[in-house]
């Protein structure tokens, strides 16, 4: 027996690229793209009784690309973040960042909390944007901080379990994800929420991301609600 759609969906959002690519424009071209279908994607999220939305913007391997297509990247955020503010507040939505801040610039870090601040008090969509992001990286932080802890004193070694770690990942608010998609045909999971996605549900397609559409995310949650989850059991 299946059940309801999935309260947390994360996406990784791939194929940007290939789409501007098979359209004979530059990469970046691609991107603008995808850009312009999060917003579709977000505002599709209430009628499907999606709560939380996570997205894979970037990744801590993707400043392995030309400087260019990085550069043109990070340009595409500060310019989503300020021309997206108003409109994600308007529609209720709240919106988090998860990843490693560090090595980005100054001004989109500042827009990064500008934007968390002036969402913070909406009970809408809750969107959180993976930026400078790794699975690994994420709980290698994690674990550091944790270490602290025992070190400090906080925390005693024969206390830390499974329950433990979690609280220390910059996902720490939120609840697992439910399903993960990846658009683009490629079917790997490439290094993202690798702790949080233990029992999600996978879906690997083909789209590519700027031709993703609402109405294929449906279709997608309708299809996880058929699923019987059985989380290691047995169905009775």
């Amino acid at each position: 027996m299946g059940g309801s759609g999935p309260r947390h969906v994360a996406i990784i959002m791939d194929g940007n690229g290939r789409w501007a690519q098979a359209r004979g424009r530059p990469r970046l071209f691609g991107h603008h793209a995808g850009a312009r279908r999060v917003r579709e994607v977000v505002e599709a999220c209430p009628d499907l009784k999606v709560k939380y939305l996570t997205i894979f913007a970037f990744s801590t391997e993707n400043w392995k690309r030309t400087q260019t297509e990085v550069a043109g990247l990070m340009s595409l955020f500060r310019r989503y973040i300020s021309k997206e503010m108003q409109a994600l507040s308007a529609r209720n939505v709240r919106v988090r960042f998860i990843g490693d801040r560090v090595r980005l610039d100054k001004k989109l870090i500042q827009l990064m909390d500008q934007l968390e601040k002036a969402t913070s008090g909406n009970d809408g969509t809750q969107l959180t944007i993976a930026l400078n992001y790794g699975g690994r990286d994420e709980v290698a932080r994690a674990t550091r901080r944790l270490a602290q802890d025992v070190a400090d004193g906080k925390l005693r070694p024969e206390d830390v379990d499974q329950e433990t770690l979690p609280k220390y990942l910059d996902t720490h608010v939120l609840p697992d994800p439910d399903l993960v998609i990846r658009t683009s045909g490629e079917a790997r999971i490439s290094n993202f929420l690798l702790w949080q996605s233990a029992y999600a549900e996978y879906e690997f397609i083909d789209t590519l991301w700027p031709d993703f559409t609402a109405e294929e995310l449906k279709s997608l949650c309708n299809s996880y609600g058929r699923r019987d989850r059985r989380f290691g059991g047995v169905q009775k």
